[in-house]
C-alpha cells in the first residue's frame, strides 16, 4: 500500500452536484505531488479533505496504513502552507517559527534546535530576530514553510502557497521548496493551477477537471503523452482535429488523409493532436502523402525566432511554428507534414 491514499472519495455540498467524484489517489513515501487544473476542477476540495477541513462523504483517505477520514485537522500532525503567509505580526521570524512546537509543550531545548535547524535549512538564520513586516514577500514565504516544517510533519500541504509574489519570486521559491523538500524527504501535496509551476517541481502531477483525475503521472509523461483531450488542452496543445480508425491500426481523417500514430489507443473514434512547434511547414502540396495535408495560410504571427501560421486545411485549421529562415506570406499554398512520433491520439 502507498504512503498516502484516496479511495473513493466523494464530497458534496449540500446534497448538490458532486465536488468530487469517486476520487482515487496514491502518493508514495518522500513524493511531491501536485493537483493541478482549472478553478472549480476540485484540486482544493481534495486538499481539503487531506488536511481535514473537510469530510467526505463517502470514501477513505489512509496515512502509512492508518484511516484519518474521521480525525480531526488538529491532530492529523500535518505541515500546512497557505496563499496568505499567516504569520503573527507581533512575534519574531523565530518565534513564528517555534510557535507549533510550543503548542505541543515541547522541551525549550529541543525547540531551540529544532527551530535552529530548520532557519538554517530555509536560510533565514540572519532573519531569525527579524518581524514579518521587515521582510520580503519571498522571505515571509520560507518563514511560512520553515513553521509547517519545524513540527516534522506526516505530510505537507502546499494550498497555491506562490500566488501572491511576482515572477521572479515565484520562481526563487519553487527552487527553494524543492530543495528543502527533497532534503527533508517530506511526502508533499501541492496546488496550483500553473502548469510551468507544477511541471518544475513535481515528481507526480494528478490533472484534475471537474471532481475527477482525468491523468495522474510524472511531468514529463503528461508533457509528452497527455490521455485525454482536456488535458491536452489544458498543457498546451492547440490543434485538434477528428480521426476514425481504420482496420490496419490507422486512422482517417474526415477529408480522407491517412494518419498513422505510433501511440494506439483502441478501436474508437479519437481526436488527433500536435503542438504547432511539431509540424513541419513546406510550399506547395503534397497530394496523397500519408500525415500531410495541405492548406492556405490565413493569418501570419511573428514570434521573436521564429513565426507563427495560421493554416485553413481540409481538416480544419492549425497552426504551425517555424524559424524565420523561410518566411510564408498570407495566402500561400503550403503542406503541413504531422510527424506519427509527434501525433498525439486522444
Amino acid at each position: 500500500m502507498s504512503y498516502v491514499e484516496l479511495k473513493d472519495i466523494r464530497v458534496s455540498y449540500d446534497n448538490k452536484a458532486d465536488i468530487l467524484k469517486d476520487l482515487n489517489l496514491s502518493i508514495e513515501k518522500g513524493e511531491l505531488v501536485s493537483l493541478l487544473g482549472p478553478s472549480g476542477c476540485g484540486k482544493t476540495t481534495t486538499l481539503r479533505v487531506i488536511a481535514g477541513l473537510i469530510e467526505p462523504n463517502d470514501g477513505e483517505f489512509v496515512v502509512d496504513n492508518k484511516n484519518l477520514t474521521k480525525v480531526p485537522v488538529h491532530k492529523r500532525e500535518f505541515g500546512m502552507v497557505f496563499q496568505s503567509y499567516a504569520l503573527f505580526p507581533h512575534l519574531t521570524i523565530k518565534e513564528n517559527v517555534a510557535f507549533g512546537l510550543k503548542l505541543r509543550k515541547e522541551k525549550k531545548q529541543t525547540i531551540e534546535k529544532k527551530v535552529n535547524d530548520i532557519l538554517a535549512i530555509t536560510g533565514l538564520e540572519e532573519l531569525s530576530n527579524r518581524y514579518p513586516k521587515q521582510l520580503s514577500g519571498g522571505q515571509r514565504q520560507r518563514v511560512a514553510l520553515a513553521r509547517a516544517l519545524v513540527i516534522e510533519p506526516k505530510l505537507l500541504l502546499l494550498d497555491e502557497p506562490l500566488s501572491n509574489l511576482d515572477a521572479k519570486l515565484r520562481l526563487q521559491m519553487r527552487i527553494e521548496i524543492k530543495r528543502i523538500q527533497s532534503q527533508l524527504g517530506i511526502t508533499s501535496v501541492f496546488v496550483t493551477h500553473d502548469q510551468e509551476e507544477c511541471f518544475s517541481i513535481s515528481d507526480k502531477v494528478a490533472v484534475m477537471n471537474k471532481g475527477v483525475i482525468e491523468q495522474f503521472d510524472t511531468p514529463e509523461e503528461i508533457y509528452k503523452n497527455p490521455k485525454t483531450e482536456f488535458v491536452a488542452r489544458f498543457i498546451g496543445f492547440e490543434n485538434f482535429f477528428k480521426l476514425a480508425p481504420t482496420e490496419d491500426w490507422k486512422y482517417k481523417a474526415v477529408d480522407g488523409t491517412v494518419f498513422e500514430s505510433t501511440r494506439q489507443w483502441g478501436p474508437a473514434k479519437r481526436t488527433g493532436t500536435i503542438r504547432p512547434d511539431d509540424i513541419e511547414i513546406s510550399e506547395g502540396t503534397e497530394p496523397n502523402a500519408n500525415n500531410a495535408v495541405s492548406g492556405k495560410v490565413k493569418v501570419r504571427t511573428f514570434l521573436g525566432k521564429s513565426y507563427q501560421y495560421e493554416v485553413e486545411t481540409p481538416i480544419g485549421t492549425l497552426l504551425a511554428n517555424k524559424a524565420d529562415d523561410v518566411i510564408y506570406q498570407v495566402g500561400d499554398i503550403v503542406t503541413l507534414s504531422i510527424p506519427a512520433h509527434k501525433l498525439i491520439i486522444v
